[in-house]
């Protein structure tokens, strides 16, 4: 642009056209409020999409287990009857009025989901506590007849005792059963050991407290024993059973994708049991440990045999790690071809048929507590199968050269045998879960039903019980054969 043109445009070196009305000025202001409004908008709609989620979190959590949700009901409600203590006056002095505050932080730090916790801290704080009380106050009265060796005697029982204490969280026995009671008997001592009142106010001070921890304790266990109770024992128990079934369904699901014609997906949910039974030790452990507090209650006697589901446990554990090896090999990417897996198809996939039913009935006796009738039947089943598949595997070989020689070597079938290896030692490791079912069946005394039909319904079983390859699971299970028959 030359010298001339700018003078014409009055000095201007560039020119912006805009609509009529309208002013470069008036236009820039209007986009940043533009942009700030709609930031505001974003924000609120994040804002609005986080609580909704969160919210649809929470639902689906009280919807799930509708007993959290009582649970905090129940919290609130043993709370709501504590405070009453601070607001009738007779309780209130009569407990020593300030100190009736250790009744609302003893429900506040005791009131557990499952009775067995709420009865295992209550227990452990009740004597933790009364014993440092009485264990302080006669250490004070020792040091105080010492005269100036008091700080010295009671600085040095401090330390004794709280190294004692602590050093003994590290026994096994101990940090399992009483780990909460030696947090609370090291708490309380040294509170009392530090305090410098005199004998007898602390003396009145640890009746006002363990009067007030009492009523706490009390109202705790009425409100978690009485309205809605959740057993940890039960708990336990159909942990149990829900694992026992999840595993049948993931030997099943994984011998089905094995041999499906189609490719397996990634991720099979039916297959993928075994995860919550290897996820399971740590959940087993702690209900064990709790239930053991609880008082008979149900089908769930005095001293009813809780450790002995670890054992069942541990041995569905075993069994998962097999399923778990099984389940990878439905996705390796060496495997063996299609006409070789029909070989064995039949056989295995029976073989995962009767397991997964070994299974079933045995979380069935353990659920309803009545010793099956049908597990010994199934037991055998099982091991039929498994003796037919471990014929075919020595066959096979033969099979081979007679058949495929042409077109498939033998390095074609490992893939093959070791899926057949894994599902002979799944089975095994079955027959340790039912061992482990029937010792639990015994030390609980499960229920045995003793019948005229159905001892002629064993003995019917046991004509018709041999299996051949032509059976089908439906076939060959001992509902149909009577029928048959």
């Amino acid at each position: 642009m030359d010298a001339a043109a700018r003078d014409a445009q009055g000095g201007l070196e560039w020119r912006v056209t805009v609509p009529e009305g309208a002013t470069v000025k008036v236009e820039h202001e209007h986009g940043a409020v533009a942009r700030a409004w709609a930031w505001l908008l974003a924000c609120m709609v994040m804002v609005r999409s986080t609580v909704a989620g969160f919210a649809k979190r929470v639902w689906k959590i009280a919807v799930d287990d509708p007993r959290k949700a009582v649970h905090g009901l129940k919290v609130g409600l043993a709370l709501a009857l504590v405070s009453v203590v601070f607001y009738t006056r007779p309780l209130y002095d009569g407990v020593g009025g300030a100190a009736a505050i250790w009744a609302i932080m003893t429900v506040v730090v005791v009131f557990e989901y499952t009775v067995g916790g709420s009865v295992y801290k209550c227990f452990n704080r009740a004597v933790a506590t009364a014993s440092a009380g009485v264990l302080a106050l006669g250490v004070h009265w020792v040091a105080s007849k010492t005269g100036e060796l008091e700080p010295v005697i009671l600085s040095g029982s401090l330390f004794l005792l709280a190294a004692a204490a602590t050093f003994s969280r590290f026994i096994p026995t101990v940090k399992a059963r009483f780990d909460y009671g030696v947090t609370i008997f090291i708490l309380t001592y040294s509170l009392v050991a530090v305090s410098g009142y005199r004998v007898d106010e602390l003396a009145a001070l640890a009746q006002q407290r363990l009067s007030t921890i009492a009523i706490g304790i009390f109202i705790c266990l009425a409100v978690c024993v009485l309205i809605c109770p959740v057993w940890a024992g039960q708990e336990l128990h159909l942990l149990t059973t829900r694992n026992m079934e999840k595993l049948a369904a993931a030997v099943e699901g994984c011998v089905e994708d094995y041999f499906a014609e189609e490719p397996a997906r990634p991720a099979q949910v039916k297959s993928d049991g075994y995860k919550c039974v290897l996820n399971s030790k740590a959940s087993e452990d702690a209900q064990a440990n709790l239930a053991r507090w609880e008082p008979a209650h149900g089908q769930f006697g005095f001293r009813h045999p809780y450790s002995h589901y670890a054992k069942i446990g541990a041995a569905m554990r075993g069994c998962a790690y097999c399923v778990e090896a099984l389940n990878s090999c439905v996705g390796a990417e060496v495997q063996a071809p299609e006409h070789v897996k029909r070989l064995l198809c039949d056989v295995c996939t029976r073989v995962g048929t009767q397991c997964a039913r070994v299974l079933r009935e045995a979380s069935s006796s353990v659920a309803t507590m009545v010793s099956s009738k049908t597990l010994d039947f199934a037991v055998a089943d099982m091991n039929t199968a498994v003796h037919e598949l471990q014929g075919e595997m020595r066959t096979l070989p033969s099979m081979l050269t007679v058949k495929l020689a042409e077109t498939t070597s033998l390095m074609d079938t490992m893939p093959l045998f070791t899926v057949a290896s894994l599902l002979v030692e799944i089975s095994a490791r079955i027959d340790g879960v039912i061992d482990a079912a029937d010792a639990l069946a015994t030390l609980a005394n499960f229920k045995q039903v003793d019948n005229d039909d159905d001892d002629k319904k064993r003995e019917t079983e046991m004509k018709v019980h041999p299996l051949n390859e032509s059976d089908t699971d439906d076939e060959a299970s001992p509902e149909n054969q009577i029928t048959k028959v």
